[in-house]
């Protein structure tokens, strides 16, 4: 059963070796991920394990009472003056719908920005089940840029969205 209320959380930042085992409990907890795309998600981890921040790989955990419960990989993007990818977001399906992603995400483009970072672009697929997905990322700002046809299979489009790390202020649009 789902919590009703927002859940007490905290963020970590530093990667352990028992997070290979959280990512991987966490993406297979989603039910949207073949077995292939949950071995990269726990290969990041390990790449990060063993070459550091040279990896371009960047974490953040939320914990819920000592337990790992959702997480982002993201990191700056090569040849861009501050551009950065967010790779994975996900939550414990259990703890889905308690506002846990949307902290992580609000959290993460709180890191970029003081990592420099303006504009984070995420992807996702076009399939059915990833509505959600979709859903969230322009409930929280994010645009869709570009739409590549077929790119992951015959009718399964690519599509990239992105945000900044800054709200702009609506008076600033203004004359």
């Amino acid at each position: 059963m789902k919590p009703e209320r927002e859940l007490p959380i905290r963020f970590r930042e530093a990667v352990t070796f028992e997070d290979s085992e959280n990512v991987r409990r966490i993406v297979v907890s989603s039910g949207f991920f073949s077995s292939d795309e949950i071995q990269v998600a726990v290969e990041l981890v390990e790449e990060r394990l063993s070459r550091g921040l040279e990896s371009g790989y960047r974490f953040l955990f939320a914990e819920h009472e000592g337990v790992c419960i959702g997480y982002t990989c993201f990191g700056p993007i090569a040849l861009t003056k501050a551009g950065y990818d967010l790779y994975w977001i996900a939550v414990d399906n259990p703890f889905r719908g308690c506002a846990v992603g949307r902290r992580l995400l609000a959290e993460t483009l709180r890191i970029v920005e003081c990592l420099g970072g303006v504009r984070v672009y995420a992807e996702t697929s076009s399939r059915a089940q990833y509505a959600p997905t979709r859903s969230f990322y322009r409930t929280h700002g994010f645009v869709e840029e570009a739409v590549f046809k077929d790119f992951y299979d015959y009718g399964d489009d690519k599509i990239v969205y992105s945000t900044t790390t800054k709200v702009p202020s609506k008076d600033k649009d203004r004359p």
